[in-house]
């Protein structure tokens, strides 16, 4: 159910034909910011996530609904209508709904509405304002453009599972589908982009975003360091590659994260820890030198953690 209060994108219409979660969480954000969001589901089918369960909502008679959790975490704030693009009664119905939207969202394989007259060259001649979002894979061109993509397999191809697991440890995925929740939060930032420029001009745009570009761009610092320093990175478990102390530690009862952004708060953990010597070593006193000497600092550290429960530590500090 959509909220009752306006939202900042009152009034602007979206026709979501993706599915599984990138396009979805991308036309989900845009629904939250109160835009009027119809997604269109093959009939007999609906979205792949319908399925992808147990657990399922149950319904009042106490068995499960065709809804997925998983399918409720992208696509509330939604209506939904079932169409066969593939007919013309379908395709018609289709274009009474773009006569009317801002906003076409699709995560079909490259070339795959171009059959059907749907793809972005052959609307924008009727529709000029329309803001046309494709989401694929690995873009609309190059020698990978035609292939499917799924999120741990571009969390596999990106880099971010070689950054994470333990670090005499296998690549590890994140335990969210995080490569497409990001390329959907970029395909909204395009899409709110693009609909300023609609707005100053009443020309659409089309927005081409991949998975696999998302996954990349968000390697952030991880990215840069390799840029700068041309050595790849390695897998830290819990540490970080820049920061010293910043990782989970036990306590005398349990972990704890000890999170120290500068140095000054490294000087106080150390005053609060009875560690004062560690923070006057010259090895230890600035973030430079702590990284250089990431093992021993973070050996004293932990064995001054150990010393008392996580209750004293998560209070005092």
């Amino acid at each position: 159910m959509q909220s009752m209060i306006p939202g900042a994108l009152d009034g602007v219409r979206i026709l979501d034909l993706s599915r599984i979660l990138a396009g979805p969480s991308a036309t989900q954000l845009l629904g939250d910011l109160g835009a009027d969001v119809v997604k269109v589901e093959k009939p007999g089918e609906g979205d792949d996530t319908r399925k992808w369960g147990p657990p399922y909502v149950v319904g009042k008679d106490g068995r499960d609904t065709d809804e997925s959790a998983y399918y409720l975490s992208a696509n509330r704030n939604k209506r939904s209508i079932a169409i066969d693009i593939a007919t013309e009664d379908g395709r018609a119905l289709l274009h009474r709904l773009l006569a009317r939207a801002d906003v076409l969202v699709e995560n079909y394989k490259v070339g795959g509405l171009a059959r059907h007259g749907l793809d972005y060259p052959s609307l924008r001649q009727r529709y000029p304002g329309l803001v046309y979002c494709s989401v694929t894979g690995f873009g609309q061109t190059g020698p990978y453009a035609r292939r499917a993509g799924y999120d741990f397999l571009i969390q596999g191809m990106g880099g971010i599972m070689s950054l994470t697991g333990e670090t005499d440890g296998t690549p590890m995925k994140v335990g969210v589908g995080i490569a497409d929740v990001m390329t959907g939060m970029y395909a909204a930032v395009g899409i709110l982009a693009a609909l300023r420029h609609r707005d100053a001009t009443g020309e659409g745009q089309q927005i081409d975003i991949s998975l696999l570009d998302s996954q990349i761009a968000w390697l952030v610092n991880a990215g840069t360091n390799y840029l700068a320093s041309a050595e790849v990175p390695k897998r830290l478990a819990n540490g970080h590659p820049n920061i010293v102390p910043y990782q989970v530690f036990e306590t005398a009862d349990g972990p704890m994260i000890l999170a120290v952004g500068n140095d000054g708060q490294f000087r106080r953990f150390c005053e609060i820890a009875g560690i004062e010597a560690v923070a006057r070593d010259e090895r230890y006193g600035t973030n430079i030198a702590r990284v250089r000497h990431r093992e021993a600092v973070c050996e004293a550290v932990q064995a001054a953690l150990r010393t008392r429960p996580r209750q004293y530590w998560l209070q005092s500090l």
